[in-house]
């Protein structure tokens, strides 16, 4: 029989690995200790000699040399959150040990939530209540595009990038998409037309950005195309807060009221105390909750077990990720 230990944040352990994925996990692994944090397991390397499967999540040790060394037997790690970056290390890639994400799952209410938010952008949710709490009273209703005949725009087309393309199908809206890596012949699948990086905030009404924070992707949307955006336009981001360039969208707000941002994430995170984006009237933060919380982290285990399942059965793993593949995560 296998073995396995838990490597997560051991507040975010039961949210993540239930009692239902524990039972499915342990009767195929051995559970030899967990939940252990970073420091934790950095403190005892040797608890890892006898671990064949890691089971980690939120907080899980980043897999460097050492403590690798001090597990001869590991054979596979299972991720129960999105991205590997952090983790996975050149050595690590090195000694070729599967690795599986949970990205996809995770993926889903990110997805959820920014067609929620395009939904309410279209009908100026935001713009109305805050105007109304502003007010002290009820106001007439302002003019506002709806879903039919407008055009939402979708910065890359990773994992959520196409669930949300897919849930937008059921609207009547014109789907845009900007990502320089996708097959056209995907996107057109997707009911989605690809257009370039100007064109796509030009044209948006609402403009949702799903684009992973890369070297190249750090301040990507600036000044120029947020001053491209079209009267009344909506900005989302559910992606990371540093793909925007902060100090120019606090610009184009307080220059342009008719525009509106709905942020889950910030640069830093959260933003500090008295921060613009905090007073500004056209701009909503909400705490980073689009990715998996509270109960909807119990799909994340779920998916290690059966991941698990399909590798003690001798099956293909679903879910696992490669090199190439983790460079290009959030």
């Amino acid at each position: 029989m296998l073995t396995a230990a838990y490597a997560m944040d051991p507040a975010r352990y039961d949210r993540v690995y239930d009692r239902a994925a524990r039972d499915r996990i342990e009767r195929l692994a051995t559970p030899l200790w967990g939940p252990r944090d970073e420091p934790a397991v950095r403190a005892d390397p040797a608890a890892l000699t006898d671990v064949d499967v890691l089971c980690t999540g939120w907080g899980a040790p980043v897999l460097s040399a050492d403590l690798l060394d001090a597990a001869p037997r590991l054979r596979l790690v299972l991720y129960a959150a999105g991205s590997i970056r952090r983790i996975a290390t050149d050595a690590f890639w090195d000694r070729g040990i599967p690795i599986v994400s949970a990205f996809h799952v995770n993926a889903r209410p990110v997805a959820e939530f920014t067609v929620a938010q395009i939904c309410y952008a279209l009908k100026r949710g935001w713009q109305h209540v805050l105007a109304a709490r502003t007010a002290g009273r009820a106001l007439p209703r302002m003019r506002v595009p709806g879903a039919y005949g407008s055009t939402v725009g979708l910065l890359s087309l990773g994992a959520i990038g196409r669930m949300v393309a897919e849930r937008l199908r059921v609207l009547d809206v014109t789907v845009l998409a900007h990502d320089p890596y996708v097959d056209p012949a995907v996107a057109a699948d997707l009911g989605v037309t690809t257009v370039g990086l100007t064109e796509l905030f030009e044209r948006s009404d609402v403009l949702s950005v799903h684009t992973p924070l890369l070297p190249a992707t750090r301040g990507l949307v600036g000044r120029d195309l947020l001053r491209a955006m079209p009267s009344g336009a909506t900005l989302v981001n559910t992606s990371r807060g540093a793909v925007l360039d902060e100090p120019a969208l606090v610009e184009v707000l307080t220059e342009r009221p008719d525009l509106f941002a709905a942020l889950d994430v910030t640069d830093p995170e959260p933003p500090v105390p008295g921060s613009p984006l905090f007073t500004l009237p056209n701009v909503v933060v909400t705490p980073h909750i689009a990715g998996s919380v509270d109960r909807e982290c119990g799909r994340l285990g779920a998916l290690v077990a059966d991941e698990l399942e399909r590798y003690a059965a001798g099956e293909p793993l679903r879910w696992s990720v490669d090199r190439a593949a983790a460079a290009r995560m959030a």
